[in-house]
């Protein structure tokens, strides 16, 4: 299960952006890195992008090769992770970026995608990037 060309964090620029803006959280496997949606604060004349301020969120996912030498050790954490965000996207809320950074204890940790889940879960709603931030 990929996660839809309209969630997905592609670009160098939007990543720099994240890391440099974003707010942090932190659990034993990841790192959450997150920038809040730019809210209008004045009423905007731009009449061409009504839904500029209901983008939807964009996910990014960085594994390092410290997190494991092995590609397919790296890509399996990755499919776990995206798996985890496929279930999670109707609850985030919209126009937020998000960047998961793998920290080297998920490799070295046995733990399925329903961990992975619950530890995003958790991380997200401190962030307070899910609907209603259960």
């Amino acid at each position: 299960m990929a996660l839809p060309k309209a969630h997905r964090l592609k670009s160098r620029h939007d990543f720099q952006a994240v890391f440099r803006e974003g707010i942090r959280r932190h659990s034993s496997h990841f790192t959450l890195r997150a920038l809040k949606p730019a809210v209008a604060t004045e009423p905007s004349l731009d009449t061409a992008s009504p839904t500029a301020n209901y983008a939807s969120t964009k996910i990014g996912i960085s594994i390092s090769t410290k997190v494991s030498k092995r590609a397919v050790v790296r890509n399996l954490i990755k499919r776990r992770i995206t798996a985890a965000f496929y279930q999670l996207l109707p609850k985030l809320a919209p126009g937020w970026r998000l960047v998961v950074i793998v920290k080297p204890t998920a490799a070295e940790s046995k733990c399925g995608s329903q961990q992975f889940l619950q530890e995003l879960e958790q991380l997200l709603a401190q962030a307070e990037v899910l609907n209603g931030h259960s």
